[in-house]
């Protein structure tokens, strides 16, 4: 009998399939159905900093003089009424999914700034949710700004939101920072249990006709899983949160990866949005299927067992590889 369970966040999970934050989960019926099709948590959608009325001049500021360089800025960026419930209704959901279902409910955050709406972590936490994701979405322009602030402030928020609740938290980070293993070690010191690698920062296009900004959203793709995998295998075993792939995430075989290099679960939403949440169904009888065929009993046995923690050199495995890399490309060219 092959045996998917793993941990994240403090939870035991059936397998390493999670359903990420997304319209999918706000829907309690597709909610069931993930469930049934082999999701072992639920991430509900994120509840929006701007969507709660907050009296704090920090969260002004950066809303107001950031505002073109917000990656959610509300000049550029539609009215989110339609995906998300709004705090009171988001809460409920919480409430109806835990009621639900049976596996892990993880509630969400979005935001940049500490300020009022720390209140409902609390508040989702009350709820039931069985952690929560904070998912910092932020792309700073301002050329005075620099990167040790920014990372300040990523561990600050962290710090801030440890105090207000006692449930697992998890971070949900971009890949965009010049020490990214110094970050991920100060966010795990900050409190941050989990680390989900890599938020997809979404780039809007141009219309050159119209002159506009036109918001744009293209599903990921299995390309997209080598960066997550990277970080991962370079992080495992280096710092104490759980490490959680998300972006990429489409087959049996990108999981497998994920879990070789040391993650402890996927996050799935593009294959689940183009094939439907069954698709989960699929993408677990390929990873049982594969670890019968190659001898693996459960998915502890494997995890890690391609991460950095398996060399003696990190450093020295990284400029090999990619010196590996350029010979042989010059190779095939001549």
């Amino acid at each position: 009998m092959i045996d998917l369970s793993t941990r994240y966040l403090g939870q035991g999970l059936r397998s390493p399939l999670v359903m990420s934050a997304s319209p999918l989960s706000e829907d309690l019926d597709t909610v069931r159905r993930a469930e049934d099709a082999g999701a072992a948590a639920i991430v509900l959608p994120s509840l929006f900093e701007e969507q709660l009325q907050i009296d704090s001049t920090d969260l002004d500021h950066h809303l107001v003089h950031g505002s073109h360089g917000y990656a959610e800025a509300l000049t550029y960026f539609p009215d989110m009424t339609p995906y998300n419930l709004g705090p009171e209704r988001y809460l409920e959901l919480v409430r109806r999914a835990k009621a639900a279902v049976d596996v892990p409910i993880i509630g969400s955050l979005n935001g940049v700034s500490t300020g009022g709406w720390l209140d409902y972590a609390r508040r989702i936490e009350q709820a039931g949710a069985d952690a929560l994701e904070l998912n910092v979405y932020f792309i700073p322009t301002d050329p005075l700004i620099d990167a040790a602030a920014i990372e300040t402030r990523y561990v600050d928020l962290v710090h801030d939101l440890r105090l207000e609740v006692a449930i697992p938290l998890a971070v949900k980070l971009g890949p965009f920072f010049s020490a990214m293993a110094n970050v991920a070690y100060r966010l795990s010191l900050a409190g941050a249990d989990g680390l989900v690698l890599f938020n997809r920062f979404y780039q809007p296009d141009l219309d050159v006709e119209r002159l506009e900004v036109v918001p744009s959203l293209a599903p990921s793709t299995s390309e997209e899983l080598r960066l997550r995998v990277h970080w991962v295998a370079i992080l495992y075993g280096v710092i104490q949160s759980d490490l959680a792939v998300t972006g990429g995430v489409h087959t049996a075989v990108d999981v497998l990866k994920a879990m070789m290099a040391g993650a402890s679960c996927v996050m799935m939403t593009s294959a689940l949005l183009e094939h439907g949440v069954e698709h989960l169904a699929h993408v677990r009888a390929g990873l049982e299927r594969w670890m019968e065929e190659h001898e693996y009993a459960s998915i502890q046995q494997m995890r890690g067992r391609m991460s950095h923690a398996s060399v003696t050199s990190p450093a020295a495995f990284e400029r090999a590889s990619y010196l590996k890399v350029l010979r042989n490309y010059a190779l095939r060219r001549g």
